[in-house]
């Protein structure tokens, strides 16, 4: 097999990857009201670092087409277009822009921790904006109550998931990029 396929196909398989994890990330549920705190924007965030800008959003459009299209993989199992149009739609949707913000700063730090929390900070930003927008024409909220619901309550769990992403990016980096001639992500 070529090189350039080999490569591709590797990418293919890791961003495959990614989406599962998403889906099993987004298994884990702690209930706190129309928004539930769960793992996979972990696993989202992960994507950008380690699958870069266009891999990562191929990673995150696989696990979205696949919920849309009614597998289980969406918060507490639950599938179907009708979550995107519920109080999470806004989250969900949001993953797409973060994930390729994250990979496109991802790419051009070279791995650099400071710039890797700052694209994380920034696809996390995207994600509330989209979230407490969407959350908010959908509820008819006031914005203190929309705040209140969908973005106070898991700031300190996404500070977490940072630190976490930080951690498991540093070990995995030199394993997938390790065939790849140069330790950037692409």
């Amino acid at each position: 097999m070529e090189k350039n396929q080999t490569e591709s196909l590797r990418k293919m398989v890791y961003a495959s990857l990614m989406a599962a994890l998403t889906a099993a990330g987004a298994q884990i549920v702690i209930p706190v009201g129309p928004v539930p705190i769960v793992l996979q924007n972990l696993f989202v965030m992960l994507a950008g670092l380690l699958l870069g800008s266009r891999w990562g959003l191929a990673s995150v459009g696989v696990y979205l087409m696949a919920g849309i299209c009614g597998l289980p993989v969406f918060a507490a199992g639950s599938g179907g277009f009708g979550r995107l149009i519920g109080p999470t739609g806004g989250y969900l949707l949001g993953y797409l822009p973060a994930v390729y913000l994250i990979g496109m700063i991802s790419e051009r730090s070279e791995g650099r921790v400071l710039s890797d929390v700052a694209a994380m900070i920034a696809g996390c930003l995207i994600v509330y904006v989209f979230g407490v927008s969407w959350l908010k024409l959908i509820t008819g909220m006031t914005i203190a109550k929309t705040l209140a619901v969908g973005m106070y309550p898991f700031l300190i769990g996404d500070g977490l998931k940072i630190a976490a992403a930080v951690s498991i990016v540093k070990s995995l980096r030199p394993f997938i990029f390790r065939h790849q001639t140069s330790a950037t992500p692409a």
